[in-house]
């Protein structure tokens, strides 16, 4: 008990309501003495004690024992900050089971316990073996599932919904994946129109400034959107060159225009990327290496920066509160130092094959590899 801050909680309770030590007794129907041996910790109060102490103090029975069943976003989020720094620096088994220690102390938490599923689906790549792997991923499909059932935040329900999909396409359960995502993704759902009607609606209330700014989050959101179908689009058609250069064409014209390499570095490097590779799979070396150069440049402006943050700019400047809403504020998901180790594994890909024994390739596979340098 003496953990939970019982003692303590006792005497702050007490002075709060201005009572001595035997006011405290006659109500409670112990002795002075009890009472002081609680505050100094030397006992506790019989069990059926508790519910009686609490209501005297108008609190509930976890606030008097100084147990803390919820964390607030803050907490939550300096937690999954913590733990991601531990999986960079720390053995992953030591951080796993820090991990599990959390979950099963907050396990009614349920937007902490969707934030661990979203850490695990970021580091179980980390676990040494596949067969680790699959019970890392195992643990998160539980957490997922107790708060579908249990949750009673709709929005935080649909996020778990969400991250179990995920989570069983990572353990190839495609089926599954797609039996829950079809009605979350269906284009004619009426709340792919939630966002629209939140803005008329604050427009009506003479809310302006409100409907600015979720505006401008949906215009922000779509165009990311539409970069990440975009490189969905060139994977999915690889061998067509001629949609693929007019998918790059167009969707290189609108990064231009909203400067996200520098606005959204990341979903920038991400259709660098596929643009690298959907050339190198067509035999087209002097744009692969173009691509990839690019792609360079994305990878150095996440890691000029001493701490990768999700912002705005100049004409996205209405981001702020949202982004201060979002479950993990403006932190990136994964901590800064995963990037070299991610790099090695995605200029391994296949489609390098033919251009891995030119020296522009492999000078570059040197620089990022390293965590970056000067473009060539």
């Amino acid at each position: 008990m003496n953990k939970l801050k019982l003692s303590d909680n006792i005497i702050r309770f007490r002075h709060e309501k201005k009572l001595t030590q035997e006011e405290l007794a006659d109500f409670m129907g112990v002795t002075k003495a009890s009472v002081s041996k609680w505050e100094k910790g030397i006992n506790t109060p019989d069990l059926m004690l508790l519910p009686q102490l609490a209501a005297f103090f108008d609190v509930t029975v976890d606030e008097l024992i100084g147990y803390e069943a919820q964390l607030s976003r803050e907490q939550i989020r300096q937690q999954y900050a913590e733990l991601s720094g531990d999986f960079a620096a720390l053995p992953f088994e030591d951080v796993s089971e820090k991990v599990r220690a959390l979950a099963h102390k907050y396990y009614a938490c349920y937007p902490f316990l969707l934030q661990l599923g979203i850490l695990y689906c970021n580091h179980y790549m980390l676990a040494e073996t596949e067969e680790e792997q699959r019970a890392l991923l195992m643990e998160a499909v539980t957490w997922c599932d107790r708060i579908v059932e249990n949750c009673s935040d709709a929005g935080v329900c649909s996020d778990a919904v969400v991250l179990r999909a995920g989570l069983d396409l990572r353990l190839g359960k495609a089926a599954e994946a797609v039996e829950a995502l079809e009605p979350l993704a269906d284009p004619g759902r009426l709340a792919g129109q939630a966002g629209t009607l939140l803005v008329q609606a604050y427009q009506l209330s003479k809310d302006t400034e409100r409907a600015r700014s979720c505006a401008q989050v949906k215009q922000y959101l779509n165009l990311l959107d539409m970069i990440g179908g975009a490189v969905l689009s060139l994977s999915l058609n690889q061998n067509d060159m001629d949609q693929c250069e007019e998918t790059i064409r167009r969707i290189t014209g609108i990064m231009d225009l909203y400067h996200l390499e520098t606005l959204h570095p990341n979903a920038a490097a991400q259709f660098r990327f596929q643009t690298a590779v959907v050339y190198a799979a067509n035999g087209r070396a002097e744009e692969a290496l173009a691509a990839l150069l690019q792609f360079e440049k994305c990878v150095d402006r996440l890691l000029e920066t001493e701490e990768i943050k999700l912002h705005g700019d100049s004409y996205f400047n209405q981001l702020d509160t949202w982004i201060e809403c979002l479950p993990l504020g403006s932190m990136a998901p994964r901590d800064k130092s995963f990037i070299p180790q991610s790099l090695r594994n995605v200029l391994s890909h296949p489609a390098f094959d033919s251009i891995k024994e030119q020296d522009g390739f492999q000078r570059l596979v040197k620089r990022l590899t390293k965590g970056g340098g000067e473009n060539a």
